[in-house]
């Protein structure tokens, strides 16, 4: 069994997913995992689930959303062996639960991986964040009310994946033919004005195509952006970029996994 909080919190038993009924179980069993075994405070699942002035019955209330969630979990199929319990702690309630059944910490996982093997093993390191970005459903923790824990999680996991899907189109422009990656590219560089990498990122894949003409476009348009909605110029490594594709640098022929 594995629980998935990248996309709608649910759990997989033999690859059929099955949801967690209940709003504020939801929400609790979110917080139990995000915070990765740790024991969380009653103050802090207060929060959680009912913001910043939760009722004066929140204590009660509290151990009857445990119990129920109890009383879910136990009634998960698992199999042989011992299932994810709630158990009770001084210092709050925490979830015991064989870690690498969560998505997120198979994503974090295979990150790490690939970040270990790309300098020996570029394609390897591709196939594992391949492997790691299949993984999410969704936003993370999407149907879960934002309570602070949680969403202080689910900001830092859009980030996670943007930064794995910008080294996946990294390694994807040295490992692979660039052409198949320059309309994702754009698409992104719609999306996410503001992120440089992806500027640079498509620059290099439209000169590497030949392009040097729609490269140099590449910048400029990102950098009337910037000017006229942030009034700042470009990073010294993009206009680095654009310096070397303006003089055919040999240097963009090069290409070295490891620049994450």
């Amino acid at each position: 069994m594995r629980f998935r909080i990248l996309g709608p919190v649910s759990y997989e038993i033999e690859g059929q997913l099955h949801s967690i009924r209940g709003s504020r179980q939801r929400t609790l069993l979110a917080a139990l995992l995000v915070s990765d075994g740790r024991p969380v405070p009653a103050e802090q699942l207060y929060t959680e689930l009912w913001g910043e002035t939760p009722p004066a019955t929140a204590n009660n209330s509290l151990q009857a959303h445990i119990y129920r969630l109890r009383g879910t979990l136990q009634r998960l199929p698992v199999g042989a062996g011992k299932g994810p319990q709630v158990t009770t702690r001084a210092s709050g309630y925490a979830l015991e639960h064989d870690w690498d059944n969560l998505d997120m910490t198979l994503f974090r996982s295979r990150i790490a991986e690939s970040r270990r093997v790309v300098d020996k093993d570029p394609r390897k390191a591709y196939a594992l964040l391949d492997q790691a970005l299949s993984l999410w459903r969704g936003s993370p923790l999407q149907d879960v009310p934002a309570g602070p824990m949680c969403q202080s999680v689910a900001l830092q996991l859009d980030e996670e994946h943007m930064t794995a899907l910008e080294d996946k189109l990294w390694l994807s422009i040295g490992c692979e033919d660039p052409t198949h990656v320059i309309g994702e590219l754009k698409r992104m560089s719609s999306v996410h004005p503001w992120r440089e990498r992806i500027t640079e990122m498509l620059m290099l894949a439209l000169y590497r195509c030949g392009r040097q003409a729609e490269a140099i476009e590449a910048y400029n348009s990102a950098r009337r952006r910037l000017v006229d909605e942030l009034g700042m110029e470009p990073s010294t490594e993009l206009r680095q970029r654009f310096r070397d594709i303006l003089n055919q640098a040999p240097s963009l022929r090069e290409f070295h996994p490891a620049r994450y």
